[in-house]
């Protein structure tokens, strides 16, 4: 049987400020890569958060047809988000159990459509901890963030 893995990562220079999102997708079998799809994109002002949803977005978006996959992310924010908070939030006309407006619902509600078209199981690893697939997110991410950050001189 074939494995679906999307590795997703945000990045912001400043927070808010220039930002990127990089998603790896790669079909396994038995541990072996079999295809291997890069995605990236990005904002010239944004939050690292909205990055990170945006990465998450982007590779259940690039999906053709329904699918079973695990998202890897290493945003608490969005696992945690996508996982448990936003049930309550829909209940609650998009507002937290503290009755405030729900930040990025946007793209909240982005996400949930997109993951509605998919059997998704979402997964968090360490950020910044050698993780192969993490760590390609990642670059991803700065590559998508690269063409708005600011030239040094």
């Amino acid at each position: 049987m074939t494995d679906l893995v999307a590795y997703t990562d945000g990045a912001c220079s400043g927070n808010p400020g220039p930002g990127g999102w990089g998603a790896l997708l790669q079909a396994t079998r038995d541990g072996k890569v079999l295809k291997e799809r890069e995605l990236c994109g990005g904002e010239p002002d944004t939050t690292n958060n909205r990055m990170e949803l945006m990465a998450a977005i982007s590779a259940l978006e690039a999906l053709e047809r329904p699918s079973t996959l695990t998202v890897v992310t290493d945003s608490a924010y969005v696992k945690g988000g996508i996982t448990a908070w936003l049930r309550g939030w829909k209940r609650n006309g998009w507002r937290t159990s503290t009755k405030k407006p729900v930040k990025n619902e946007d793209l909240w509600r982005r996400l949930d459509e997109a993951q509605a078209r998919h059997d998704v199981r979402w997964e968090w690893v360490k950020g910044h901890a050698g993780h192969p697939g993490n760590e390609a997110a990642d670059r991803l991410a700065n590559e998508g963030m690269a063409p708005f950050k600011p030239k040094k001189r």
